[in-house]
């Protein structure tokens, strides 16, 4: 198996980062991932939109969040579990994380604890 890459803190540029999140599904996991209380496997983002994820798809959208330092990937067995890496990158760009989690929120008419919001919801009936 390959190793997987991690970089460090200190590689981590704004660029990548938002490289990574200007791609819908991408910005959908990682807000997901950041909700999230423990480790993701990659499983678990099969149907993150309506018409679901190819597994190749899937595995390349957490190989360019990986790569721009926004989540720490980790196999166990056959599954990887994935970890947001927001407390190093706080560190690093302060605020970033959070405005960009947070524009997201509302771009997709989600409330802070991640469910759509009454009136987003109604307009979709």
């Amino acid at each position: 198996m390959r190793p997987l890459i991690h970089p460090s803190v200190d590689d981590i540029t704004v660029e990548a980062i938002l490289h990574a999140l200007s791609d819908p599904v991408r910005v959908a996991i990682f807000a997901q991932v950041v909700g999230s209380q423990c480790p993701q496997s990659c499983s678990d983002f099969g149907n993150i939109v309506e018409r679901g994820i190819p597994k190749s798809t899937l595995s390349q959208h957490f190989k360019v969040l990986r790569e721009a330092g926004l989540i720490r990937s980790e196999r166990r067995g056959v599954e990887m579990h994935n970890t947001s890496r927001c407390f190093e990158i706080e560190r690093r760009f302060p605020g970033l994380i959070a405005a960009i989690t947070k524009a997201h929120r509302i771009q997709s008419g989600m409330n802070p604890a991640g469910r759509k919001l009454a009136a987003q919801a109604a307009r979709s009936r």
